[in-house]
């Protein structure tokens, strides 16, 4: 929390008002109510930021004659709380928290959010879930989700299995969003011998919105505990509204959309089912059971692994650059799986010096399809694997748990095109578009 500028503390100090007081402001005409918000480095000088009982925020120019009535003091301590003791007959689910939006939670004596960095700060940033599971919590870390690496997929899937072996009957991983879908896949490939479902869920907006969609996520995934699923899954809001959570198989979902909160979909396959706000889980596809254990994390992953967006006019010194610095490329090439005549010399090169290259479309929907033309035809004759119907970064994160056991071509080649996870539908029919 910074310090309010001099102008906005004076006013607040004249009050006798601070962060998490109840206050009446009138400035220019206008009055408002609400609970004054501490001030940060975004916020102006002369601004005083107020939350308004619909839960919104309104910034208020203090430089033109704007005057502050406090309206109620409020506690300065939180209470401290702890989580129940388990209750017979309800699963148990285990929540590991990586950070993010959805690990985040509103402190309503200052109306601020705060990162959950402590097991009952966690459970209690939804207390609901106290209500559908007992709930055992840790923050296995607190990251921004552009800053993973694979250390972090390892060190996640060794904690899930450790609390599916430990008893938990599934376990959720609150996810930042924008990488959600790189974690849901490293975890799919990793983890073996499910005895419940690990479900990644994320949210768009922060706790302290109206339109905040972290606590039906959350309770959502908290619905699939009691079903029979052992597999790795995303949960998270199918539209728009307080409806329905999609259930997407962890190496099919992709987010499709900066801010919306349905903004993960399925690609090149439907939602395995949907949770209603009631709770009720309805499946519209197989899933894969849960196994008898143990839960096991096969957590090998080679690093050196790039990912390649295809442009027009790419150089081949680029990709050369890359491959030099890689053990494997998966290339997203336009189509089919095309790239320009100019970067066949430096794949070439890449294959004959033992770099695994993967060829996936930057379509996203459909498959690669190598022998339709003769560039696609190339490719194959120059040793690329065709990826399938694999998203990108999906064969990006397979392409380092591959590498992590082998790096022998054939056996390399063999690997990448084995559906492992679902990452590879034999056969799509139009019906499994979604757009």
């Amino acid at each position: 929390m910074v310090e309010y500028p001099a102008p906005v503390k004076a006013l607040l100090d004249a009050a006798g008002a601070a962060a998490g007081d109840r206050v009446r402001v009138t400035a220019e005409g206008r009055a408002y109510e609400g609970v004054v918000m501490p001030h940060t480095e975004f916020s102006g000088a002369d601004i005083l930021v107020l939350k308004l009982d619909n839960g919104y925020n309104v910034g208020i120019p203090t430089s033109k004659g704007a005057r502050v009535a406090l309206v109620e003091k409020r506690a300065r301590a939180a209470p401290k709380r702890t989580p129940p003791p388990p209750t017979p007959g309800k699963p148990t689910v285990a929540v590991l928290g990586t950070g993010g939006t959805i690990a985040s939670y509103v402190d309503y004596r200052t109306g601020a959010v705060h990162p959950a960095v402590t097991a009952e700060e966690l459970v209690f940033s939804v207390p609901e879930l106290l209500d559908a599971c007992n709930v055992r919590a840790r923050v296995i870390y607190s990251v921004y989700s552009e800053n993973l690496t694979a250390k972090q997929w390892q060190e996640l899937a060794v904690e899930a299995a450790k609390e599916l072996n430990g008893g938990a009957d599934a376990v959720i991983i609150p996810h930042g969003t924008d990488t959600l879908h790189f974690t849901s896949a490293a975890l799919a490939f990793m983890l073996k011998g499910l005895t419940g479902p690990v479900v990644i869920v994320g949210s768009q907006r922060s706790s302290d919105r109206p339109s905040s969609d972290a606590a039906f996520n959350l309770m959502c995934a908290a619905r699939l505990a009691a079903e029979n699923v052992g597999e790795v899954v995303t949960c998270l809001h199918g539209e728009t509204g307080d409806v329905a959570c999609d259930v997407l198989r962890g190496t099919k979902v992709r987010k499709m959309h900066s801010s919306r909160r349905d903004a993960f979909k399925p690609i090149n396959e439907r939602r395995l089912g949907f949770v209603v706000a009631d709770g009720k889980v309805t499946w519209e596809r197989p899933v894969r059971p849960h196994e008898k254990g143990p839960a096991r994390a096969e957590t090998g992953m080679d690093p050196d692994v790039a990912l390649v967006h295809f442009f027009p006019g790419m150089k081949a010194r680029h990709l050369a650059a890359i491959a030099e610095d890689s053990h494997g490329i998966v290339i997203a090439g336009t189509g089919l799986g095309h790239v320009s005549d100019e970067l066949m010399a430096p794949i070439r090169k890449a294959i004959a010096d033992g770099k695994a290259v993967v060829m996936t479309t930057q379509c996203l929907n459909g498959r690669v399809g190598l022998r339709v033309y003769d560039k696609g035809r190339d490719l194959l004759a120059a040793g690329v694997i065709p990826g399938e119907d694999i998203l990108p970064e999906v064969a990006m994160v397979k392409l380092m748990w591959v590498l992590a056991r082998t790096k022998e071509p054939e056996e390399v080649h063999e690997l990448m095109t084995t559906n492992f996870a679902g990452e590879i539908n034999p056969a799509i029919s139009l019906d499994e578009y979604v757009f």
